[in-house]
């Protein structure tokens, strides 16, 4: 598969959530050159710097090769994909058998471009009887989707932001220059910064790359949000800023938050946040009186104090202003499958609580920072067993210490991945995937409104000899363990052999004369469909299965969109549409009334009130303030993003082309008042850990504030093979007992730190 006459291929970006159109040249196994895509619906060309080292993740040193067997010695040895196959799916059954299979653990089910993996691991989760699960989202997102659910009647109701169209675009806690969150990010901002009629508002601890375009940056106090949204919206609620007939006519149970919010001490407030005054009700008059406002927020908030609270205010901000379910504002986008945790199992009912210590499961996910807890415990309970896949826990959630010794207390665990990660480190099996170029893929990343974009990749090199996509690991697991045993496909190949139409209606039939099938669905479908589909496409199989449910739940945008018909006809549109577009396509188009059709509450109104949170926010006036501690007097954001810090699918150190990525990041004043020079060696102590590091001085930063870059600390091989590490992993300062009370959330942007010079 390489490119002859200079050819370019279609393919994506998975360095994050926006998964921007690429086309590579290659040359061999290597991907020799990278430029936009201007035929993605979504991206249009548009690039970052990032995709640029694209072949240091396909070619990396750390790359599997084969299955691995941990030795007694806790070496690995190399063995046969039978043989993995086998002692995995025998050491599995023998714990589902002994202590039941709601004991085994599943974490991960894709990185940032690699959704597919999770969807077939559904059926080897059902075959086991595993009912619960976690993620990514978990560590950051679900106190948002909680508030989603409260405010709109479902989780399921996200929302998203019309930048491109927006008057004013507001962004809490979040710095789309680096992190994007929006296509074409780093475009829409200077078109913003350029327009004299529209605004940029940005909060944020830091003067990032965003807040430096903005018209008004409210550089609040580390913490300090909760206080400052409280004043912004206050000061709405004061001034008569509201959108009065807006709310009259959209939404319900205002009454409490809206007399919470008429007591609010404005003045203290800012003095809590330290944003002046002037300039806070500044940026609320600016929000109210614009004709659209669009609100981003992101781990800023999501990752400190207060974040459930946070997410509950920073969407109060846009609705009593009267920004939503319309042009330029927030509207609830369509999707093309879930990212939550589902049922698991194929199990009646989900746990709405972790087992050991009943934690609320929100989106079907344990709170990330409560999976150690639910492991060291002599509960009858405990988790006994985790499957690990395209995620690396031990590494990136909070006190990668405790997650350790919570993978080393477990009877078993197997990694799915591409890389040899810290997590694979500590397993006893782990079996080698396929990169994310070397299949079909595709991303659940479908946030986009009013029209959302859809991206099924082809493959640019074939697997490296002795791996495996994780559909093919799934269906030999499931295989193994019994999950097909029983089940007669034949007629299902065979009307896949006929062509979709009448294989949908024998998938339909099937399904209701075997109750078994549905949990074991991407499995079946890999199995029968997938063999028939063009280019090699098996692996694209289960895309048939999430194409059917999409085209049930947004028959009308899709309609919209081109894609007719009805049922399992306007479904097969789709998944042949999605076939045929190595560029992607638009799938869905909405106009913006559809927002309200998706309120999920019976009334269709707007709940503005969430009782839950309103002690929280009546607290707020009673909270000490931030008392002095000598100890640790700095609070450390254990993860800044930055250029050339991505995330941790780049592996390999030498993709940055400056070592100030690696430092940490210092104000003047702090400098001064430590001795600190630019460039010097520091020592970094949390109440968890310590660590050394280099020190650059920023005047970005608010005094008391220091950052440490995401990305970092991660074990590769040296040019002599010997495993290195480079930078400070985040992790190993961080507790995991430091998170929000609500939603379990880590403050990874909250730690209590101290800084000494070393000599």
């Amino acid at each position: 598969m390489t490119s002859k006459n200079g050819n370019w291929r279609s393919t994506g970006c998975i360095l994050c959530s926006i998964n921007c159109g690429l086309e590579v040249q290659t040359d061999g196994r290597r991907i020799t050159r990278v430029r936009g895509d201007r035929a993605h619906p979504g991206s249009r060309g548009y690039l970052c710097e990032k995709p640029q080292a694209l072949d240091r993740y396909q070619n990396g040193r750390d790359r599997l090769r084969a299955p691995l067997r941990r030795r007694p010695d806790g070496s690995f040895e190399e063995v046969s994909w039978d043989t993995a196959i086998t002692e995995v799916a025998a050491r599995l059954a023998e714990i589902r058998d002994t202590v039941g299979g709601d004991k085994i653990f599943y974490y991960g089910g894709g990185a940032q471009g690699n959704h597919l993996g999770g969807a077939y691991g559904r059926a080897t989760r059902a075959t086991l009887g595993s009912v619960y699960t976690s993620n990514a989202l978990a560590q950051e997102k679900t106190g948002e989707f909680w508030v989603d659910g409260k405010l709109y009647g479902r989780p399921r109701c996200h929302t998203s932001g019309d930048f491109e169209h927006a008057e004013v675009a507001v962004f809490v806690g979040k710095n789309p220059w680096q992190s994007h969150g929006f296509p074409r990010a780093r475009a829409v901002l200077r078109a913003i910064a350029k327009d004299p009629a529209r605004s940029l508002i940005v909060i944020d601890p830091r003067r990032t790359e965003t807040a430096a375009l903005a018209d008004i940056h409210l550089q609040v106090r580390p913490g300090g949000d909760a206080f400052l949204l409280a004043a912004l919206l206050a000061v709405l609620v004061e001034e008569d800023l509201l959108a009065h007939a807006f709310l009259d006519q959209h939404c319900a149970d205002g009454e409490e938050v809206l007399g919470e919010l008429a007591t609010v001490p404005i003045a203290d407030y800012c003095a809590r946040a330290d944003v002046d005054e002037t300039l806070v009700r500044t940026a609320a008059r600016r929000i109210a009186a614009a004709e659209s406002v669009s609100v981003l927020e992101d781990l800023g908030i999501q990752q400190a104090p207060h974040s459930t609270l946070n997410s509950y205010l920073e969407k109060l901000l846009y609705l009593l202003t009267g920004n939503f379910g319309k042009r330029g504002a927030m509207n609830i986008h369509s999707r093309f499958a879930s990212l939550g945790g589902g049922g698991g199992g194929g199990q009646a009912g989900r746990p709405r609580t972790s087992p050991v210590g009943g934690h609320p499961i929100i989106t079907g996910l344990i709170p990330c920072n409560v999976i150690a807890d639910e492991i060291l415990t002599d509960h009858p309970d405990r988790f006994r067993a985790m499957v690990v896949e395209s995620s690396n826990p031990a590494h990136s959630l909070a006190d990668s210490q405790r997650m350790r010794e919570a993978l080393r207390a477990l009877d078993f665990v197997v990694v799915i991945d591409v890389a040899m990660s810290e997590t694979a480190r500590e397993a006893d099996y782990v079996l080698a995937a396929s990169s994310q170029y070397e299949k079909w893929e595709c991303t659940f990343f479908n946030l986009e409104f009013p029209e959302n974009v859809a991206h099924l990749r082809r493959p640019l090199f074939e697997p490296l000899p002795e791996t495996l996509p994780e559909p093919e690991i799934h269906a030999r697991l499931v295989r193994a363990l019994g999950g097909l045993d029983g089940l007669d496909l034949a007629p299902l190949r065979a009307a896949a052999d006929k062509g979709l139409d009448h294989f949908a209606m024998a998938f339909a039939m099937a399904a209701q004369s075997e109750p078994r099938l549905m949990a074991l669905a991407p499995v079946v479908l890999y199995e029968t469909l997938g063999p028939t589909l063009p280019e090699g496409a098996a692996t694209a199989a289960v895309v048939w299965g999430l194409a059917q449910t999409c085209a049930q739940g947004f028959s009308d945008s899709l309609r919209r969109a081109g894609l007719d018909g009805a049922g399992p006809v306007q479904g097969n549109a789709l998944f042949r549409a999605l076939l045929d577009a190595p560029s992607g396509l638009v799938f869905t188009v909405d106009d913006y009334e559809q927002t309200w059709r998706r309120i999920d509450y019976p009334d269709g109104r707007v709940h503005l009130t969430v009782p839950a949170l309103m002690d929280e926010l009546r607290g707020l006036r009673a909270e000490p303030a931030p008392a002095a501690d000598d100890d640790f007097p700095l609070i450390l954001a254990a993860g800044e993003r930055r250029s050339s810090t991505a995330n941790t699918l780049y592996r390999d150190p030498a993709w940055r082309k400056e070592r100030v990525d690696d430092a940490l990041r210092v104000s003047p004043a702090d400098a001064a008042r430590l001795g600190l020079q630019d460039g010097q060696r520091a020592r970094l102590t949390t109440r968890r850990g310590a660590a050394e590091v280099r020190v650059t001085i920023s005047d970005t930063l608010r005094p008391g504030h220091v950052t440490l870059p995401n990305g970092q600390g991660l074990s590769y091989p040296g040019d002599d093979g010997r495993v290195v590490s480079l930078g400070v992993a985040p992790n190993e300062l961080t507790d995991s007992r430091d998170r929000d009370p609500l939603a379990g959330t880590p403050w990874h942007k909250h730690v209590r730190a101290r800084l000494d010079p070393i000599a």
